[in-house]
């Protein structure tokens, strides 16, 4: 019997600049595509004011097998400490917490296959739902390690720069 990934992954990198400059970079959404290895672009929707709460944002997803869009909402923005959304408003949680360290700071991304998130897939997608679950599941934990990389180069580098 094969086991399916988890539905919630973190993991923390440290990222040798302050948590206020990391919160500037990650709820900068339109800066997506510089370290997702799916998402690569962002763009904030027409009224919404970019990094608040209640904001909402689409975001284009790419992978070898397809290409799709998606509409989020933020539900936290509090500089310097945490910034996350929902996509689809329900369905999947994506986030950044930020905790001060004398090296620099302590990065989380955090990943929450929801449960309106599966009801939907089971919805959309019937008897291969699980499959479909599972896949993403699986992009998401090989993400995160990818993507808190590209965010301590860009950061560091940037740092290094002034």
């Amino acid at each position: 019997m094969t086991t399916s990934p988890p539905l919630h992954h973190q993991q923390t990198i440290v990222v040798h600049v302050p948590a206020e400059e990391l919160y500037d970079l990650v709820s900068d959404v339109t800066r997506t595509g510089e370290w997702s290895p799916v998402c690569t672009a962002c763009w904030w929707e027409d009224g919404s004011t970019p990094g608040t709460v209640g904001a909402w944002f689409g975001g284009r997803n790419e992978t070898p097998d397809r290409t799709w869009e998606t509409r989020s909402q933020v539900v936290a923005a509090s500089r310097g400490r945490e910034f996350a959304w929902l996509v689809g408003g329900a369905l999947v949680r994506w986030g950044y917490t930020m905790e001060h360290d004398e090296d620099g700071t302590y990065l989380t991304e955090s990943w929450d296959f929801l449960p309106a998130g599966i009801e939907f897939f089971r919805e959309k997608y019937g008897e291969e739902a699980e499959a479909q679950i599972a896949e993403r599941s699986q992009a998401a934990l090989n993400g995160v390690p990818e993507t808190l990389a590209a965010i301590k180069r860009i950061a560091e580098d940037a740092a290094a720069a002034r």
